[in-house]
């Protein structure tokens, strides 16, 4: 497949040179034997090992779902060819310290990087993703020793790693988790209960996987409180590294999903008996960080999980964009409306007004979704890598109140992307032979996994932007303020755009305020996923005024695009926050107010 079909390397370059200036990162120490040019080759390696070895089996893998037999999951063999080149790559550490093997490139680079693997098969790039997030939680949290044998197996892409959070009972209420972990004379412990919805649980692609479980210790209080992380392999590792017996963590079954397909989705069952490591029942874990932080420790996985969600539902989108605007260019069909001769040659649609609206749409979700993905995963370099402690801080905690953004806005909107792709293609988008059906429902998991649309808004309206007297609001604000003073500074049509955001920002300020005025959380939240939806337009709107400053005064048609796309979102886009910061303003109680048996 041809790369530009999955992203727009000219966009990424943009994003990454002439808005993020990425280059100057490499006068930090860590990045200090890097340049553009070492960059632009970890972006050329991944964008053909995603187009040769992850596009190809996309459909292969949907068509071909995971088959458990009892005993063992079957994956089909391109996915463990694919893993294997990624691996060998160097990819997997591409963003980690040196003295592990990684090459030290900064995060937003390898964030670009990833989302080609994602565009060309979100399944397949699962495996990874969930492997580097577990690597890179243990390299921050585990002892030298468990680092020394666990890490090393995950980099060289022998072993895997997964997150174990939710349970049948439980779901996304973590406080109810009920896994039990009992302690054992040598250090370790013995873990009993279920998991649920765990991706990548089981397979056969490697030689291990180490669970990352949430349990609670006999003894420890409930709720969140209670709670402490393990890290519960498939095979016990053996003091020296070496992998040993079966440990007791058996498959109970795979989940049958609507997309997503290639990533096995499973039930894990912990201290049932099947498999008796030293003879004794319970699935040996090691306490990972403190006793009774599990919960703390485990944000570091999930954090990252979901920045890495709302990347996948970018990438779907972008691509199925890339895809609808390929075909709209070549499929001929109709004339211009007006058109006298019924003799004179159709057009190709993209002549068409309403096709225009809709890849002008889906194009400034697509690409204002890559730009807030990676403006994310700047942050988070500057969080860990700026030379000035403060802004360190500030980038942290602006970085939190954008994670449930980043994770949420993406699944909603380039979902929508995918949705205009289909209707794009017409009667072809709802068969298979294109693909963008494929893309749908694999996208349509965003919006769920990784805290749904729901918990993403209670998060952003209930901590994130209130906490500590407001502070992340005022972060937000300053630095979408910042923007529009360099707007207004620019020329008259950006000072309308300018004008525009500004508006919707002081909305937001006002609806948040006005939504917490009682005090009382369950009246504050009623419509919090309305202030999600509504931050997130104002943010997106904010990303997208920044690429419009960074393509000012810049002549071609690419630049013309970037303002095309700017404009129809600051005009189309941000005017739709207006009512539904209204409501949220309102305090409506609707929510809390119906009765359930009414509906």
């Amino acid at each position: 497949m041809d790369p530009d079909l999955l992203l727009s390397r000219r966009d990424v370059e943009f994003l990454l040179h002439e808005w993020l200036e990425v280059s100057s990162l490499t006068s930090r120490e860590r990045f200090v034997e890097h340049s553009r040019d070492t960059f632009d080759a970890v972006l050329d390696v991944s964008a053909t090992l995603a187009a040769e070895h992850f596009a190809p089996h996309n459909a292969l893998s949907d068509e071909n779902e995971p088959q458990f037999d009892g005993e063992t999951v079957t994956i089909i063999p391109e996915v463990a060819a694919a893993l294997k080149a990624f691996a060998d790559a160097g990819l997997i550490s591409a963003a980690m310290d040196a003295d592990v093997g990684g090459i030290q490139v900064p995060r937003v680079v390898q964030q670009a990087c990833f989302a080609w693997f994602q565009a060309a098969n979100v399944s397949s790039s699962g495996y990874p993703m969930l492997t580097m997030a577990n690597a890179n939680l243990l390299l921050s949290h585990a002892s030298p020793e468990q680092v020394a044998r666990f890490v090393p197996p995950m980099l060289e892409g022998r072993w895997f790693g997964t997150m174990c959070l939710s349970e049948p009972q439980a779901g996304s209420s973590l406080a109810d988790v009920a896994t039990r972990a009992v302690r054992q004379p040598d250090g370790t412990f013995r873990l009993f209960g279920n998991k649920m919805w765990i991706s990548g649980g089981d397979h056969e692609l490697g030689e291990n996987i180490v669970h990352l479980v949430l349990a609670r210790v006999e003894g420890a209080p409930a709720g969140v409180k209670g709670l402490s992380l393990f890290a519960t392999p498939k095979y016990v590792v053996a003091a020296d590294g070496t992998r040993g017996e079966r440990n007791d963590v058996t498959l109970a079954g795979i989940n049958h999903k609507m997309g997503f397909r290639g990533t096995v989705n499973t039930v894990l069952n912990f201290g049932e008996g099947t498999h008796l490591p030293g003879g004794s029942s319970g699935a040996v874990g090691e306490l990972v960080g403190e006793e009774g932080r599990g919960l703390t420790v485990m944000f570091h996985m999930m954090n990252e999980a979901r920045i890495g969600v709302g990347a996948g539902a970018v990438a779907l989108g972008y691509t199925g964009y890339r895809r609808a605007l390929a075909y709209a260019r070549d499929r001929v069909q109709g004339r211009p409306l007006g058109a006298k001769d019924p003799a004179a040659a159709p057009i190709p649609i993209v002549e068409h007004a309403d096709v225009r609206r809709m890849l002008l749409a889906s194009k400034s979700y697509v690409e204002g979704g890559l730009a807030l993905v990676l403006k994310a995963a700047l942050l988070l370099d500057d969080q860990e890598t700026h030379p000035d402690p403060a802004v360190r801080e500030q980038a942290g905690a602006l970085l939190d109140v954008l994670t449930p953004i980043v994770k949420s806005w993406p699944s909603q909107w380039c979902l929508a992307a995918n949705d205009l792709a289909i209707q794009v293609h017409g009667g072809y988008g709802y068969t298979r032979e294109y693909g963008v059906e494929q893309l749908y429902r694999d996208n349509r998991l965003n919006p769920i996994h990784e805290g749904t649309h729901g918990i993403q808004a209670q998060d952003l309206l209930g901590r994130k932007l209130v906490l500590d007297g407001g502070r992340g609001l005022q972060l937000l604000k300053d630095a979408i303020d910042d923007t529009i003073a360099r707007a207004g500074d620019a020329d008259a049509t950006m000072r309308e755009h300018a004008f525009r955001l500004a508006g919707g920002l002081e909305s937001l300020v006002q609806a948040v305020a006005a939504a917490w005025s009682s005090g009382d959380p369950r009246v504050a939240l009623a419509n919090a996923t309305y202030g999600l939806e509504a931050a997130g337009h104002v943010v997106v709107a904010w990303i997208w005024l920044e690429q419009m400053l960074a393509a000012h005064g810049k002549e071609g048609a690419f630049y013309d695009g970037k303002r095309a796309a700017g404009r129809y979102f600051l005009t189309h886009e941000l005017p739709k926050v207006g009512p539904v910061l209204d409501l949220l303003a309102s305090g409506d109680q609707l929510f809390n107010e119906v009765d359930p048996a009414t509906l």
